[in-house]
């Protein structure tokens, strides 16, 4: 019996009794009588077919090979199948045991979620296969090094750099590794990370700036002293992604002074005291105008002139 009969697809394998190696069942014109059998059901005696299953068929070459063939292989088509022959002398058998392999397949993973930071997280990731399949992840960003976890991949006090794109990979070696992915998105409140003053002389435009990260993204707000700041004539508020501006035209001696800006999300908020001064005060201050930023905050600051004139 050849291993190619008993492997019509990938994911079947033939392994002999003893000796190993075992392969086609040969008989001559000693031989009287001739069966398969599998689990001590015949399936063939001589050219009589005894089992029901239409996958199962003989392929016989010339007079002396007798194998046994078996279409579009199953899970339980695995197990030990054994050639009987009858001669004038004495029964001989050869045995031979289907290992039926299955390419790993993930059934089941976690759903994408949204976590506060210093949450505990737990991700499931679930496969069949045979053999039974080895489950790894990673965080695919930045580095997408192997993290310790098979099925369940613990996150014990999760922090907003773990967040992102993580990838379930399970592997039997048999075809290529199943994957899934799961996001994860960690919320934090907000962090100003830059706020930036002004030294604006009378009559030209100020510009106050103030940067924070936060998830959600932050909300921002302006004040003056205790006084919210909105869009009017004198002011105009902006925010550009992650940033906002005040701009306020035409500066008098009355606009110099502390501004108060407040980044806030469903998390908690951050404040940062910004500063509008005259040239030639010495004021240390914590970051430059917006004109020499970036271009298009220049741009920003043209279109708000534009649009007053």
């Amino acid at each position: 019996m050849k291993d190619e009969e008993m492997m019509p697809r990938r994911g079947a394998q033939w392994w002999s009794g003893t000796p190993p190696g075992g392969g086609p069942c040969y008989v001559d014109d000693k031989v009287s009588k001739v069966a398969w059998l599998n689990r001590s059901n015949i399936i063939f005696a001589g050219q009589d077919k005894w089992s029901l299953d239409p996958r199962v068929d003989l392929v016989t070459k010339g007079q002396l090979e007798y194998s046994l063939r078996i279409q579009k292989v199953d899970v339980y088509d695995e197990g030990s199948y054994t050639c009987s022959i009858q001669t004038k002398q004495q029964p001989k058998t050869s045995q031979v045991y289907l290992i039926v392999q299955v390419p790993a397949s993930i059934y089941k993973v976690s759903e994408d979620i949204s976590v506060n930071e210093g949450s505990n997280v737990t991700l499931s990731c679930l496969a069949t296969g045979r053999p039974e399949p080895t489950i790894t992840w990673r965080l695919l960003d930045p580095s997408a090094e192997p993290l310790d976890g098979e099925e369940y991949l613990d996150i014990l006090g999760i922090m907003r750099n773990q967040a992102g794109r993580y990838e379930c990979r399970a592997n039997n070696d048999v075809a290529t590794p199943d994957s899934k992915y799961v996001t994860v998105i960690v919320n934090y409140p907000p962090t100003i990370i830059k706020a930036s003053n002004s030294e604006t002389p009378v009559g030209r435009l100020g510009t106050l700036q103030c940067e924070a990260v936060a998830v959600p993204t932050a909300e921002f707000e302006w004040y003056r002293d205790e006084k919210r700041l909105f869009n009017t004539q004198a002011t105009n508020i902006q925010v550009l992604d992650k940033t906002s501006i005040l701009m306020i035209a035409n500066v008098t001696e009355e606009d110099y002074g502390n501004y108060t800006c407040v980044a806030s999300n469903r998390l908690g908020e951050q404040r940062a005291n910004v500063f509008l001064y005259r040239p030639g005060t010495g004021r240390d201050i914590s970051g430059s105008a917006c004109v020499s930023q970036s271009l298009w905050l220049l741009l920003v600051c043209f279109a708000f002139v534009f649009f007053k004139c």
